[in-house]
Formats: structure tokens, sequence, C-alpha cells
């Protein structure tokens, strides 16, 4: 595993080589943005950096938009798409690029067709994202996964997946976390005070907030009764902040019972519900207590913000949560769908804000130490120089 910055610093003198980064997908969620964001930063510590994308896809869009280099294709096929891999291999081969990255796991196929072609003068890199899901094992992943030169995991648990699940090597399994641009976050120049008059929220009350698309997945309902909970049962005054907004012409079921649940509940005056804004860093700067209800949360981007905010965290203890947050450390984790022990955890903060400040200072340390957008680039350029 090259994690350090003693293996960082052997390279930090190279020559850099060309760089390729792939992602055929028409959507624009986390792993998009993540992808776009990723290219971005390469390209500002000095790499010749192409993105390989869908005709006309956000992604494509948002290249442009930033003066990314771009080759785009308007078809791509999950399976045996040989013209595809003759498209990839010839601007491979034309732009002089030694090394490939993929972030998603749909492209498996289409790469190691590639690689077929141009044999070991290509390296491939596959940037993890998602959990692996049911375990692929059998030949056909098995092939796939061999023309890999080395794969990314953003957390220690989802590389043991990839060493349980599939038959790919682990010494050529990294754990390089997904890097988030923290300084916003650590340093968001407002204040408390001047964030909530931004948002129009109540000056003095304390505050719980989630952030994200507004789904069943990520669990709104469930804070909102949690919220219901406190007020009742704890007669503690919090209110909520929920900032997101449905999926388009996807989530109306969802956030209309979701509505619907907050009347019922005689909480329409203490629920704020906030579109999406590019500025999260105003929205954590405005509250008391961040609650994270995902039921499985894969690499929580929105709980590391929240950390690096210096916001104590309350979180759902599965997924990579569990690897992101330490219990009673960096914050406090609950069980899943649990409404009292969630309600404790945060009446905890509330009753105890020596101790909420005390977790809230130690989870942003950790993350700047460890989920820092720079410590990406720098163990990523680590690993692509190794394999040249």
């Amino acid at each position: 595993m090259i994690s350090s910055t003693e293996h960082v610093s052997a390279f930090s003198g190279a020559t850099k080589p060309n760089l390729g980064i792939l992602c055929l997908s028409r959507s624009f969620g986390g792993l998009e943005m993540n992808t776009l964001k990723f290219a971005g930063w390469l390209r500002e510590r000095g790499w010749n950096l192409t993105l390989f994308v869908l005709t006309n896809s956000p992604l494509h869009q948002g290249a442009q938009h930033q003066g990314i280099a771009c080759v785009s294709t308007a078809r791509h096929r999950k399976y045996f798409d040989v013209t595809g891999a003759r498209w990839l291999a010839h601007n491979l081969k034309r732009l002089q690029i030694p090394v490939l990255i993929l972030t998603q796991n749909r492209e498996m196929d289409l790469v190691s067709l590639t690689k077929l072609r141009l044999g070991k003068s290509l390296k491939l890199i596959y940037q993890q994202h998602m959990q692996l899901g049911p375990p692929k094992r059998d030949v056909v992943h098995s092939l796939r996964f061999m023309a890999l030169d080395a794969w990314l995991s953003p957390l220690n648990l989802l590389a043991a997946e990839v060493e349980s699940k599939t038959r790919f090597n682990p010494d050529r399994v990294y754990v390089v976390p997904i890097g988030i641009n923290l300084d916003r976050f650590v340093s968001p120049g407002v204040t408390t005070v001047a964030a909530r008059q931004q948002l129009q929220l109540p000056a003095q009350t304390p505050l719980l907030g989630i952030l994200g698309r507004i789904d069943a997945g990520k669990g709104q309902d469930f804070v909102v009764s949690v919220l219901h909970h406190l007020r009742t049962e704890n007669k503690l005054p919090v209110e909520l902040v929920i900032m997101g907004e449905p999926t388009k012409n996807e989530g109306d079921a969802y956030w209309n019972a979701l509505q619907q649940q907050v009347q019922e509940l005689d909480l329409a005056q203490v629920v704020h519900f906030r579109p999406f804004s590019e500025h999260a860093e105003v929205f954590f700067q405005a509250i008391d207590v961040f609650v994270l209800a995902s039921a499985n949360e894969t690499y929580g981007m929105v709980t590391i913000e929240a950390m690096a905010s210096a916001r104590p965290v309350v979180a759902t203890r599965s997924g990579g949560t569990t690897e992101i947050i330490q219990d009673e450390i960096t914050g406090l984790l609950y069980p899943p769908r649990d409404l009292q022990a969630c309600a404790q955890c945060v009446a905890r903060y509330i009753h105890d804000p020596e101790q909420a400040h005390q977790i809230a200072q130690l989870a942003q340390r950790e993350a700047q130490r460890k989920y820092s957008h720079h410590r990406q680039c720098e163990l990523t350029e680590a690993i692509i120089y190794s394999i040249l």
C-alpha cells in the first residue's frame, strides 16, 4: 500500500507522463462530480491530462467549461465494445497516453479490450467509488481485472472486499481516499450568525442539519422523526435544516410524503427546507449537529465535509461510515433506523457542548490528515510512477 509521504516524496521530481481519465457516463452524480474535480486538481498540479467522455454528457460539458482537454464518443456498449476499444486505443496512441484511469466499473470490459490492442505499453488504474456488490470471482470478471495494473479503493474495508470477493492480486490494491478540497470548510469565511442570516434560519435555536439528495435512502424522513422525538420526549427546543432536492422526475413521491410527514407531526415551523447550494460550507457553519441517516453510505463525502467544518456528527453505523467516523472519538454512531439511539446521540451533544466541541475538533484534524484532495493526488501520483 502506497500511502506515506516517504513514498510520495520519492517521486516528487519525476517527469509527468501524459494521463487519461475515462468516464463514459451520462449522469452527473457524486462519481461524475468527483471525476471532474480530480481531473481539475491533477491539471493544476501540472499533469497533461485528457478526459475520455460521452459526447454532450454533463461531464463533457463540465470539462469544456473548465478548459479540460476532452476526447468524446457518441456511443458506448457495456460489453464486447470492439469499436469502442478501437476508438480508445487509437486516441491513447495518438495522444501518447501511457496511463489511463477509469472511474466506473462498467468500463472494465472496454479497457480490457483496449489493453489487448495496446499490450503492456498501456497501464490501467481503476479508481473505485462504489461497493463491489456480489462476489466477482468468476472467470469473466477475473480476466477483466487481470488487465488492471492498480486498483484504488477509498477505504480499507472496500480494499478488503476486493480481496475477499475477487481474484485480483491484493498486492496491487491501494487505499487512496477520495479527496475533498477542505479549505472552504476548515476556513469558511462566514460566521454562524452570518450563515444563519444567509439561509434565513433562527438566530439562537439549536439546529440539526442533513444535507443530500431528497431520497428514501438518505433518510430525511427518519431525521424528521428524530426531531419530533427530541422535541416531545426530550423536551429539547431543536429545529432541523434539510438541504437538498429530489432527483428530477424520480423523487416526487418521497418528497411529497416527507412534506406530509412534517405537517402531520406539526413541525412545519421548525423544519427548514433549503435547496442545494454550491456553498455547502455556509450550511455547515449554520448548524450545530450534522446527522447522517443513510441506510448504507459507501463513502460519505458530506460526513467528511461536516468533520472538516468542525461540526459534531451523528451517523448511521453502516457502510463506509464505520471507518470514516471513529465512534466516541470523531463522532457518534447509532444502529440504522434506531430512532431512540439517534436521538440520544443528538441529546448528548446538546447537553454537553464541551464534549461536542472536543469531538468536532478531533474530527476536523482527522479530515485534514486523511481526506484532503492534496493527499489523494499525491498518493495517486506515487502509484502512477510505481507502475511505469
